[in-house]
């Protein structure tokens, strides 16, 4: 008994941790070995995918390199349908061509929308057959509220999925091609003299990160399907919705560590379901909008922006000004008068407590494209 009350406490206290902000969206975090769910939140609500398509785009060209229709070292060119696709791409003009090996590191680190149409047409023949190919793959993988009519995830009304369906997705393309598994966990690379980085922040933040996609739209928001690896064993995270990329970064991370720190002992307290097994949580008669609460100036509310950024801001000066109030009143209250020393043993003289540190406030950070 003595044993039980304080993991208790600690899953009391994982839990607060875990509870969502009110605009919140899908969430689900599981062990990516063997599927078993260890939290969730409207994983079967219609969203729309954004950048993460990509990540169905990466698993058919792993498929083609496995079958020899395409090497790393084949030239795919660019066409005039990818070389129209808006931001973010790489940027190379029609006629023009890079690797398979190149195409796929753009793919996955720089989340390349033109990129994505080249690998399409070099697999499918066209965009449109490369389409059907994910759509009949999505089936097979047990994705069944999934539906893609692109390759890259560009904002279209019919391309929906849930954080389910790319759960399954994304444990599939680490299960059924481990040899690339390197390539979801790549922090930057290059194209002759220009560095790309990747958008997802727990590659350089959160110890054990390995992958694997982020992705943004005004209506998606921003979201992730975040890997992390530590003693042998791998969890995954699906955030879906976020209203900024700091945000989905800290939601994933929250996920990921209590995952880390309850899975041992999770099995006494509760039943676990599987990915496949977890009940049905029902689908939105339509797929959800998070337009109105996400912070980039692009998505059309700049004062909603404005006004989060101030009461952030507020809420940090609050902060920093109640710890030094704390440590200032530490240090004004009466001390207690040293115990006598020992015979040779000097008297220990603590330490006083460090000032709290005035934290300058963050220039805003530039306004991110749809990925």
């Amino acid at each position: 008994m003595t044993r039980v009350r304080p993991l208790i406490a600690v899953l009391a206290a994982a839990n607060i941790a875990l509870a969502a902000p009110a605009t919140a969206g899908p969430t689900l975090l599981l062990d990516a070995s063997d599927g078993t769910v260890m939290y969730a939140e409207d994983v079967d609500m219609l969203w729309h995918p954004a950048s993460l398509t990509k990540i169905m785009t990466a698993y058919l060209t792993f498929e083609a390199l496995k079958s020899g229709k395409l090497t790393l070292e084949t030239k795919i060119p660019v066409s005039e349908a990818a070389n129209a696709q808006p931001p973010s791409k790489v940027g190379l003009p029609v006629g023009a061509s890079m690797t398979v090996d190149l195409a796929i590191k753009a793919l996955i680190v720089k989340s390349a929308n033109d990129v994505a149409v080249m690998l399409a047409e070099a697999i499918g023949g066209t965009e449109a057959e490369f389409i059907g190919k994910m759509n009949t793959t999505a089936k097979r993988l047990g994705m069944t509220r999934t539906v893609f009519v692109n390759p890259n995830g560009l904002p279209a009304p019919e391309q929906v999925t849930t954080a389910r369906d790319l759960a399954k997705l994304s444990r599939a393309v680490l299960k059924d091609f481990p040899e690339y598994a390197s390539l979801w966990s790549m922090a930057d690379m290059r194209i002759g003299r220009r560095r790309l980085g990747s958008h997802n922040g727990l590659l350089k933040t959160y110890e054990g990160a390995d992958g694997l996609k982020t992705g943004f739209t005004c209506d998606s928001g921003y979201n992730v399907v975040a890997s992390a690896t530590r003693d042998g064993r791998r969890l995954m995270a699906v955030v879906l919705g976020e209203s900024s990329g700091r945000d989905r970064t800290l939601r994933a991370q929250s996920l990921l560590e209590h995952g880390f720190q309850t899975r041992e002992w999770r099995g006494f307290f509760q039943k676990t379901a599987s990915i496949d097994t977890l009940p049905d949580t029902g689908a939105a008669a339509g797929v959800t909008s998070v337009r109105q609460a996400v912070m980039n100036f692009a998505c059309g509310n700049r004062r909603h922006v404005v006004r989060t950024v101030a009461a952030r801001e507020k809420a940090k000066v609050a902060r920093v000004k109640a710890k030094a109030a704390k440590t200032a009143e530490g240090a004004a209250s009466p001390t207690a008068a040293p115990a006598p020393a020992q015979a040779g043993v000097a008297p220990v003289t603590p330490k006083p407590k460090p000032k709290a540190a005035v934290v300058a406030t963050p220039k805003a950070a530039p306004e991110p494209k749809p990925q």
